[in-house]
């Protein structure tokens, strides 16, 4: 019976854990900021337990010791009270100095998640309703690019991140790297993120931003230096004009469209800033931060039907024809 008991208390402990072990996790960490991070929650956590424990074991203690009976039982004690004032007063002061260091670690901690240096790779990321805009800068504008809804960052080099938000209020966190920092439209905050290895990292708004909060997801794909540099030059480059006929169609049929006027594709008249960049849209993971994968099939859903598929998003529904949307979308997914 006492074994059916344990098994049934540790089922639930089991499926809270393991909801501390994936690429969205901050007890998962690749980076210095998220480590920084998981030792501060460690260190509150452990002495917050023992506090808990000690305060357990004095209530248990004093409910269970036996008193002797006393003839005048309202009557104070001087000597008692004195001794009760001294450890009331030792426990208040204790409980100062634990709030002073929590206080103090949790700034010295938070404090170095924003400290830059002049080699960092910089990266301006603006949070809109509901996509990211990410924009490579740098001290040459040749050098410059714009994607959406992914970050790349070469292993081993910081990343300095300029967070602004155009709109209301969105929160950048990317828990196995660093913790959350708010965008605050006007104002401009920053957070430095680092991976210590390659991989690929989901990052979410964590900040209640409207009626898609919850599908205003991000990827930052931690590359090797080498493989990094090659994937920005790729970024920098204009977009691929192929030879194929429905791609040509497609591009045609874009050209025309209310699509050039909110949509960037850099090497054609396509110059709208209102909606995310698409030059290299086919080489991204996702589509509508996060919402699908990638293919064909969902650029043509998406372009189909934006609204049944994300409700209450910017982008408009723009008629096409059957065969215009399978030119589109042949289009946009050929932009690698």
């Amino acid at each position: 019976m006492i074994r059916r008991l344990v098994r049934v208390g540790l089922l639930p402990t089991c499926l809270l854990l393991a909801g501390c072990d994936n690429w969205q996790s901050a007890l998962d960490t690749h980076g210095p900021s998220a480590l920084s991070l998981k030792h501060l929650i460690i260190f509150i956590v452990a002495v917050c337990s023992i506090v808990w424990a000690l305060v357990m074991i004095g209530m248990i203690t004093a409910l269970w010791r036996r008193r002797g009976e006393r003839p005048r039982p309202t009557e104070l004690l001087p000597e008692r009270e004195r001794r009760m004032g001294r450890v009331v007063t030792a426990l208040v002061g204790l409980t100062t100095i634990i709030i002073a260091i929590f206080t103090l670690a949790s700034f010295v901690t938070t404090h170095a998640l924003s400290v830059a240096g002049p080699d960092d790779l910089t990266v301006r990321v603006r949070g809109l309703q509901w996509w990211w805009s990410v924009e490579y800068t740098g001290p040459d504008p040749s050098q410059r690019f714009e994607t959406a809804n992914e970050i790349h960052v070469p292993v081993g080099r910081n990343v300095h991140l300029l967070l602004e938000g155009d709109d209301v209020i969105h929160s950048f966190w990317v828990p196995s790297l660093a913790g959350k920092q708010d965008l605050i439209p006007g104002r401009l905050n920053e957070i430095t993120i680092r991976a210590d290895r390659a991989g690929t990292y989901r990052g979410q708004c964590a900040e209640f931003c409207g009626l898609q909060h919850a599908h205003m997801a991000f990827l930052v794909i931690a590359q090797e230096p080498a493989d990094f540099e090659r994937w920005a030059d790729a970024q920098r480059a204009p977009a691929v004009q192929a030879d194929d006929e429905e791609i040509a169609t497609g591009r045609d049929v874009f050209m025309a469209k209310p699509c050039a006027g909110c949509h960037t594709i850099r090497g054609t008249q396509a110059a709208g800033t209102p909606g995310p960049d698409l030059t290299h849209i086919g080489s991204r993971r996702t589509i509508a931060a996060g919402l699908f994968e990638t293919t064909r099939g969902s650029l043509a859903a998406w372009i189909a039907d934006p609204q049944t598929l994300k409700p209450g998003n910017n982008m408009p529904l723009v008629p096409l024809t059957p065969d215009e949307l399978r030119a589109v979308s042949a289009y946009l997914a050929s932009l690698k």
